[in-house]
């Protein structure tokens, strides 16, 4: 028997979704098709989910859609589990009647998840104090402002912390909802679900979020070729004097217009274009990791896997595995 049909017995959890006038539509999808669905292979006892509304009147989410919820803020009392689905905006206060639902959700005993933004509403509510958190890296220095107490940490997909559990995101949205899937029904379902979704089942939460980094701005086509011709052999030994010379400067010339057109040093930026490569090479690729770290001048298999570590936060062969 797997270890889907031995949690048949088991009381089917109550999810609820918070809705609200502007509700960020990506993140209550993922919420709703993970636990809303109609999935009759987990079971009778599969989630059951409701949508409860934090506001009055119409509301419209981001591209216009409207909704018709289950209740209101009443319903949060029965909720095993509620998901804040993003928030309004990281400045816009929390209604005191939400703030005590919440509150009084998790006093009881129930989990609260936040996705993205999501957890500016569990910031205003009090819940964050104390507590290890995530959110989207752009938002994560206005939330360890906004709430000094809570050790908010910019690069990971999830944090789980006595019941409260916040993504980076909206798309590490899908890892948390997984993960929680995970706690409660076991690997097979997570699986299960993860295949109808054709996502990777699982990635750890303390995996890196992978910030955007500095790119060269459109008007410096200058340095176009150059890039492409570090691209195409990455595996050399690229001194800052061989690409002053392959962009026709002095070094110190290519050293300033460099950083001014990408927002970072020249060995910064082939460092973390080897890392790019070498993430490629890893979700495309069954290619050694040795082979990878030679074919990409990391010097050293080691070395490789030293930088991936501190980049991305798991091992090459873990991150592999994600794309497996």
């Amino acid at each position: 028997m797997n270890q889907i049909q031995t949690l048949q017995s088991a009381r089917a959890p109550q999810v609820v979704a918070l809705v609200y006038d502007g509700l960020c539509t990506f993140e209550f999808g993922i919420t709703a098709e993970i636990f809303g669905l109609d999935r009759p292979e987990m079971g009778p006892d599969w989630y059951r989910f409701a949508v409860a509304a934090v506001d009055t009147g119409e509301m419209r989410a981001h591209g216009g859609l409207r909704f018709h919820t289950d209740g209101g803020l009443e319903l949060l009392a029965g909720a095993d589990l509620i998901v804040i689905p993003g928030w309004k905006g990281r400045d816009v206060p929390v209604p005191e009647a939400l703030a005590q639902s919440l509150r009084d959700a998790w006093m009881r005993g129930a989990r609260i998840a936040s996705i993205c933004s999501g957890a500016f509403a569990l910031a205003g509510s009090g819940l964050l104090a104390g507590r290890r958190a995530a959110t989207h890296w752009r938002y994560a220095a206005h939330l360890a402002e906004l709430c000094p107490e809570t050790t908010v940490d910019a690069d990971v997909l999830y944090t789980e912390d006595d019941r409260i559990f916040t993504s980076a995101g909206s798309a590490a949205g899908i890892d948390l909802m997984l993960h929680i899937v995970r706690s409660d029904f076991g690997a097979d379902a997570a699986n299960s679900v993860a295949r109808r979704l054709v996502v990777p089942a699982h990635r750890n939460g303390g995996q890196a979020q992978y910030v955007e980094r500095p790119v060269p701005l459109a008007r410096e086509t200058r340095f176009s070729a150059l890039f492409d011709t570090i691209r195409a052999d990455p595996s050399r030994r690229w001194t800052l004097a061989d690409m002053a010379d392959a962009a026709s400067m002095s070094e110190r010339t290519f050293l300033r217009r460099f950083r001014d057109a990408t927002g970072t040093s020249p060995q910064e930026w082939l460092r973390l274009i080897r890392l790019d490569l070498a993430r490629q090479a890893l979700e495309t690729t069954d290619t050694p990791v040795e082979a990878i770290a030679a074919d990409l001048g990391f010097g050293t298999a080691s070395g490789f896997r030293q930088q991936f570590r501190a980049e991305v936060g798991v091992s090459p062969r873990d991150y592999r595995a994600n794309y497996r």
